[in-house]
Formats: C-alpha cells, sequence, structure tokens
C-alpha cells in the first residue's frame, strides 16, 4: 500500500513538473506516508511557523506579554509585498496582532519584528527541544532578501528569471539558508496540535493564528469541503513552493502534512505547481484515513 501512494505522489509532482517531497502522520494514530522525508530542504517563510512556536512558549513562559506594543517606521522595514512591508505609514501593534500579519499574509516585516524581539537562538533552542533536528533558522527574513540581492547581482530582481543566476543562490542551498526536513516539520506540527509545544492556552491561540493564512491555492486547494478545515503556511522563494499545515475533518481526523517542491521554471506564476501541494497532500490524507 506504502509503495502504491508513494508511486502516486511521485507522478503526481511529475505530471505538475517539480521535484517534490513529502511527510504526512496521523496526529493521533501516528500513522505516516512519506516520500522523500528525510530530504534537507529550504523552508523560506514555512519557518514563520518556527518564530511563531518560539513567540508563544516564550509568552508562556513570562518572557513577553502577547500585547505588549512595538513601533515599526517606515524606514528599515523588510520587503515584501503584504501587511506592514507594503505599508507606507508608521504603526504600533501589539505581538501577537504582528504575528497575525505574519501567518495570515506571510508578512515579511512582521516576521522579522517576532524576530528581533524573540531572538535567532531562541527560534533554534524551541525547535531543538522539540527534536527537531534537522530544523535550523540561519538568518532573519531580510537577511535572506538581501543575500539574495547580493547573489543575483546588478541586474536585481529581473536576473532571478536566469537559470544560471538560480543556481548561484545561496538562498535555494538547505546547507546555507534556514532549512528542516518535511519529517522535522511535521513533528513541529503534531507537537502544537498536541499541547506539547506549548500550555493549552497559548497554543489555542497560535493554532488560531495558523488558521487564517488567506491563500488558498496550494495545501487548502487539495481540500475543498466546508466542514474540513486547513491551517497552514506557505513558503517560497524563485523555483520552490512549499507548504506545511494541519487538516481537520469533522469526523475528529488531524493530519499534519509538509509538502516542499522545486521547479527547473524561473517563472513567479505557476498554477499547477502550486495546485500539486494540495493534490499531494490529499493522496496522503486519503491513504492514512483508508480503512
Amino acid at each position: 500500500m506504502t509503495d502504491i501512494v508513494t508511486g502516486r505522489l511521485q507522478a503526481a509532482f511529475a505530471d505538475a513538473g517539480v521535484t517534490g517531497w513529502l511527510h504526512a502522520v496521523d496526529i493521533d494514530s501516528g500513522a505516516q506516508i512519506g516520500a522523500g522525508a528525510d530530504q534537507p530542504v529550504c523552508t523560506a517563510s514555512v519557518h514563520k511557523v518556527c518564530v511563531l512556536v518560539t513567540l508563544h512558549e516564550l509568552a508562556a513562559a513570562g518572557v513577553l506579554d502577547l500585547t505588549e506594543q512595538v513601533e515599526c517606521p517606515p524606514a528599515g522595514r523588510t520587503p515584501g509585498p503584504t501587511g506592514l512591508a507594503a505599508m507606507l505609514d508608521p504603526v504600533r501593534l501589539s505581538l501577537r496582532d504582528a504575528a497575525f500579519l505574519m501567518m495570515s499574509v506571510s508578512d515579511n516585516t512582521a516576521a522579522d519584528l517576532l524576530l528581533r524581539r524573540v531572538g535567532l537562538d531562541a527560534v533554534n533552542r524551541t525547535t531543538d527541544r522539540l527534536g527537531l533536528t534537522r530544523t535550523r533558522a540561519v538568518s532573519g527574513f531580510g537577511e535572506l532578501l538581501a543575500l539574495m540581492r547580493e547573489d543575483a547581482g546588478p541586474a536585481g530582481t529581473r536576473a532571478l528569471t536566469d537559470p544560471h543566476v538560480i543556481t548561484r543562490l545561496r538562498a535555494l542551498d538547505p546547507a546555507r539558508t534556514n532549512r528542516s526536513t518535511p519529517r522535522d516539520m511535521t513533528r513541529l506540527l503534531t507537537a502544537l496540535w498536541r499541547d506539547e509545544a506549548c500550555p493549552p492556552e497559548y497554543g489555542a491561540a497560535a493554532r488560531r493564528v495558523m488558521g487564517l493564512q488567506v491563500w488558498p491555492h496550494r495545501l487548502a486547494s487539495g481540500f475543498p469541503f466546508d466542514d474540513v478545515h486547513v491551517a497552514g503556511k506557505t513558503g517560497s522563494l524563485p523555483t520552490l513552493r512549499n507548504e506545511i499545515g494541519v487538516v481537520e475533518y469533522p469526523d475528529g481526523g488531524r493530519y499534519a502534512v509538509a509538502v516542499f517542491t522545486r521547479t527547473a521554471h524561473t517563472a513567479a506564476v505557476l498554477p499547477a505547481a502550486d495546485a500539486v501541494i494540495g493534490t499531494a497532500a490529499r493522496i496522503a490524507v486519503d491513504a492514512l484515513r483508508a480503512p
């Protein structure tokens, strides 16, 4: 049965023109499905889930207050098309509202605000504590983008359509950037949904924020049902499209899924590459739910 499911996953990835790696686990029974589950991958914005968990862990320990206010002046904001990153005026908001922006619209400025408050070392201590031995935060999101600009050279973002430029981007090398594996990411989600990452009150707050993501075109596209809830976090870099999340069924079934993909195509818009994340997740979850 496992070989058949793995074959279907590989066929789906191939049809979409991507190389893909997946791990899915039944949060309650521990049953699992994998295809390259231990492959080192670049997390991109998926690593914001690690920041979210760290924030709530520190709040539970009394190190910080989620209602604490932070200032965000226009100068020095991390670039990005959404949230604070796209705003023009000074903003004052709470840590928990910054977390909402970080997760719901993948706001890079909000993510770096939180990283400055909690610290990169704290994020790595959290993932170490949870047994995510292949997961490491190397830089903030502004640093990651700056590294890409440096590697792209004088042509800037226009160069990111050149396959030769893509090969030299350190941000796409798991050995030199924020990284994990599909299995580590489902372990993180399982710990969060089982209240092992944070006490119940704080775990519930983190899960709520993860359920507010606005993007329906990847993981959620595989589960187009009113009574199935998907809480997830996307991650994107040139040629990379990722998402991790938890799929919850009305019968109580809960499934953590992590899908990471890479394609040779440098186009920013590749609907098939986005959609296969939902397709692959559905194949895996259906297999876990099969009698």
